[in-house]
Parts: structure tokens; sequence; C-alpha cells
């Protein structure tokens, strides 16, 4: 039973409660993926020296966030782990000389437990949880979802969670206009994805200002190329347009499926 991949921009932690177009798209996407025999996600909130993988029973949700509303902070998503699973990450990645070590005391970050709670709100599916090394590069994401593949093949939904665009410092109002550079970068990456072409994904912070601007850093990029890593070549791309918010904030979403 082979699974799509899933790439996932998982917003501000406010998106954890807002019912928007982005929302429903992971919520249509959840019901039609409730079969899945588990879940692997990474996310540019656990960055790491080197890889590590959640092994707890009970996953403990983090609110690794400064100054939302009070409410976010009592959200709780009861997610529960599985180390079977952790143990076939932790093998996939070994043959593909990819070293990671397991970690017993890590919950989920909200870059995982927030998209999670729109696509799975009852938390049915175990989940394991991998962190994104420190000094990785984008062709490192790309090899470390290309190791994982089997899995997607065995039943496994394996999703990089992180922002499409994410310039912090650009954020405006809600609703204000959007950024040129971020409409840019969205539409390059939308037309390097229809047309297969990795290479140009995996390379895209290098080749243009628009890049440069929509990433300043790089980790919120990474989970774009390790999921289409993951993804069976040649894939078919299915765009979940959630908007750009706050004027440079992609809201995108990606579902790679075998043509």
């Amino acid at each position: 039973m082979s699974l799509p991949v899933v790439f996932v921009s998982h917003g501000a932690p406010v998106f954890a409660t807002e019912t928007g177009s982005a929302a429903v798209h992971l919520q249509t996407l959840g019901k039609r993926l409730a079969h899945a025999q588990g879940i692997v996600i990474l996310s540019p909130h656990w960055m790491t020296p080197g890889l590590r993988i959640t092994t707890a029973s009970a996953l403990k949700t983090i609110h690794d966030f400064y100054g939302f509303p009070a409410e976010l902070y009592e959200l709780q998503y009861p997610a529960q782990g599985d180390l079977t699973l952790a143990t076939r990450v932790r093998d996939a990645l070994a043959a593909s000389d990819f070293e990671a070590t397991f970690d017993a005391e890590r919950g989920l970050d909200h870059g995982a437990w927030v998209p999670l709670r729109h696509m799975f709100p009852n938390a049915q599916i175990p989940i394991v949880q991998l962190s994104l090394p420190q000094r990785a590069s984008a062709e490192d994401a790309y090899a470390m979802g290309r190791a994982l593949r089997p899995l997607a093949d065995e039943g496994i939904l394996i999703i990089g969670s992180g922002s499409l665009t994410h310039n912090l410092r650009d954020l405006r109002a809600d609703g204000s206009p959007t950024l040129a550079y971020a409409r840019n970068f969205v539409d390059a990456i939308r037309t390097a994805l229809a047309a297969g072409d990795d290479d140009s994904v995996v390379h895209a912070l290098d080749r243009s200002a628009d890049a440069r601007l929509a990433h300043p850093t790089s980790e919120h990029y990474l989970p774009l190329p390790f999921a289409l890593g993951a993804a069976a070549a040649p894939a078919a791309v299915t765009v979940l347009d959630g908007g750009i918010r706050y004027g440079a904030l992609s809201m995108d979403s990606f579902v790679f499926e075998t043509r």
C-alpha cells in the first residue's frame, strides 16, 4: 500500500486554530490518508548536531513559541510514538549512510503537531519525528528523503513540515498586499515541481534574489527537498493552495504521488 508524500507549510502557531483554506486542505487530505500505518515527520523546529529520532511511546506537545494568545499554550495533541517504526526509520537511513540516534525524551514541536492537528485531529496514527541536522544542505535533505522512500511503499506517511516562504522580518498585517519576491518564488517552485525538475527545487535557494529574500535562512525550506526526495520519481504533484499570508508567508502544501 504505497502512500503519497506530503510537504506542508505549517504557518504561524495561530494556524493551529484557524479555519481558512490552508486548514481545510489539510483536513481534507487527512481524511484521505487516515489509513496510514504510521507517520514520519521532519520539522525545522527540532534542529540537532546529528540526526535524531523520537522513540517515546507518548509524545508530549511542545509549545515552542512565545507571545501568542494564551489558548494556544493550552492545546494538547495526544500523539503516540512507535519504537518499531523509529527502528525502521533508523535502519533505512543507515542503509544510505545516515547515522541517527534515538531520543526517548523529545515530543512534537509546533512544526509537527500544528499541521497534524488539522490532518488527524484524533491523533490516531502513531508518529515518529525526525530532527533536521544543523548543517544539513538541501542536497542532504533530499538524500534523507530518498533513504526513507521504501517506508512510503509500506504504508507510512512521510511529511516534510516547513514553509514555502519564511522571511519573518517582512511579515505585515494579515491581508496586506503580497510582496513580489514571495509571489515570484512560489510561482518558480510550482513551475519546477510541475515540470519534475528536482534539481531546480533542490538548488532553488542558490539561484535567485527572490529565493534569498524568501528564505534568509534555509531551515524552513529544507523539508520540501526532503519530501521531494521521499517521493517516487517521476511524481505527480498536487498543489494545495493556501495563499500567501501576512504579505510574505506562503501557506502552500504539496502532495507527491506516483504517476
